[in-house]
């Protein structure tokens, strides 16, 4: 009986595709200490050199506290742009069939295999105020308003590169759930008599946000620490368009490392709040609507 007890015990248990649960996950956990965690402790311990007052002055000293609201600013709208196009680019690839869809399912991906410099220069090139786009924004600018509309080396230059080389988060995240919907729903409540705002709001927006809410958390991110991409288009100009990434890049190269780290680490601690808010909503959510969570 008790012989029989423990073989069902053991039938019954889940089997593991990897042994060795023990060493897989020391060399698992070895393997994030040394490339995550020991970083962010060396940057924790760079600055603990400074006093709290050091801290403070440095962080709202003008120049730095301007490129910090600038740099969340800029990042905070690209991702509500690109929640909305994002998202209808992905449901155009997913839901229409038409000629050179795959083309454009491809360079979906394009910001991800361009080097960021590149990217930077091509918008530059195209958004400088002699540039192909440019110069029609300047004349439009002058034709409405009176005085030049200017794109590049502004904060709207700085917007639109984290536009464009963020998109690809909230495509990707929605494209695959949007696959798995299947349309039937639609054509229930179609039936029912909704309309097509109703069916968007209550049956398509339910599904595809926690996928929307993981995008854009991961183009916040992105967005916060762009470099290669804005550095060439934002023009740099301190108090205006000067991101925060050049700050601690100017500050390295003064050899102030105890500076540069403190403004990093507090850019940290800012996109790890937002990244955590993100992701706890995006986890009632899904647990609103009946998901698995673990």
């Amino acid at each position: 009986m008790q012989h029989a007890s423990s073989s069902t015990i053991s039938k019954n248990r889940p089997r593991r595709v990897m042994p060795f649960f023990g060493l897989s996950m020391g060399i698992s956990i070895f393997a994030l200490s040394l490339l995550v965690i020991l970083p962010f402790a060396m940057m924790i311990l760079t600055t603990l050199q400074m006093s709290i007052g050091e801290i403070i002055q440095t962080i709202f000293e003008p120049q730095v506290f301007a490129a910090i609201k600038l740099s969340l600013t800029m990042a905070a709208l690209a991702t509500m742009t690109n929640l909305i196009f994002g998202t209808l680019i992905a449901w155009v690839l997913v839901r229409y069939e038409f000629w050179g869809k795959s083309f454009i399912n491809a360079l979906v991906d394009l910001p991800f295999a361009l080097p960021t410099a590149v990217t930077g220069i091509a918008l530059a090139t195209l958004y400088a105020p002699n540039g192909l786009f440019g110069q029609w924004f300047a004349s439009l600018g002058v034709w409405l308003i009176g005085k030049p509309i200017q794109i590049a080396f502004t904060p709207i230059g700085i917007w639109l590169a984290l536009v464009v080389v963020s998109f690809p988060f909230i495509v990707r995240a929605v494209q695959p759930v949007l696959a798995e919907l299947s349309s039937e729903y639609e054509e229930a409540a179609a039936v029912m008599g909704a309309g097509r705002w109703t069916i968007f709001r209550r049956v398509i927006l339910p599904e595809i946000a926690p996928a929307m809410l993981i995008g854009a958390g991961m183009m916040f991110a992105r967005a916060t620490g762009e470099y290669g991409s804005v550095i060439f288009i934002a023009g740099n100009i301190p108090m205006q368009s000067e991101i925060l990434p050049l700050i601690i890049i100017s500050k390295l190269e003064q050899f102030d490392v105890a500076a540069a780290s403190c403004v990093a680490l507090f850019m940290l601690l800012i996109s790890l709040v937002i990244l955590f808010a993100i992701n706890f909503a995006q986890w009632k959510l899904s647990a609103r609507l009946g998901a698995k969570t673990n």
